[in-house]
């Protein structure tokens, strides 16, 4: 922008991208805090968790999200965690894609309020175009592509030990 307009239009979309930036900051802030809370209401997690204050926000799930998050800062670049984290999203979001081929082909016949645009060919793209991304992911950033794959699969014990 600064080269094109000027100095003073570099500043003015700097300004813009922080403001959206704070706007999603604060979509996911919120949104990842009900994930601990409604995982603790099915007993998938530390009980407190899933308890409301007296404004009926779920404040411990938010407070633990901010110790979460804050270990998360000092453990390295922002690129790391990045990196970290998008291989883990990518293949979630493969999963919950093959999820609508799996719901379509098991029950039909079932009430779909929400159509998946282009089906099938829009969401097999989809799947393609991650797998080449997570393959791409795997061979160049394999430093921090692999911890973040095996954080995931930690998981699966873990939630196996916790259900007991």
């Amino acid at each position: 922008m600064s080269g094109i307009l000027g100095t003073s239009a570099g500043l003015i979309m700097a300004a813009l991208v922080v403001i959206s930036t704070f706007g999603c900051n604060n979509g996911l802030i919120l949104s990842g805090a009900r994930v601990y809370f409604a995982m603790a209401r099915d007993a998938l997690f530390f009980k407190k968790v899933g308890e409301l204050n007296l404004n009926k926000v779920p404040s411990k799930a938010l407070i633990l999200q901010g110790i979460w998050a804050s270990i998360l800062c000092i453990s390295g670049t922002y690129s790391n965690l990045l990196d970290y984290v998008m291989i883990a999203v990518l293949v979630f979001y493969v999963v919950t894609i093959i999820g609508i081929f799996v719901l379509r082909k098991k029950k039909p016949l079932e009430n779909r309020p929400y159509k998946a645009f282009g089906y099938p060919v829009v969401p097999a793209i989809y799947i393609v175009m991650a797998l080449f991304i997570i393959i791409s992911l795997i061979i160049l950033k394999s430093e921090y592509t692999w911890p973040g794959l095996i954080i995931v699969l930690l998981g699966v014990p873990v939630y196996y030990l916790w259900k007991k």
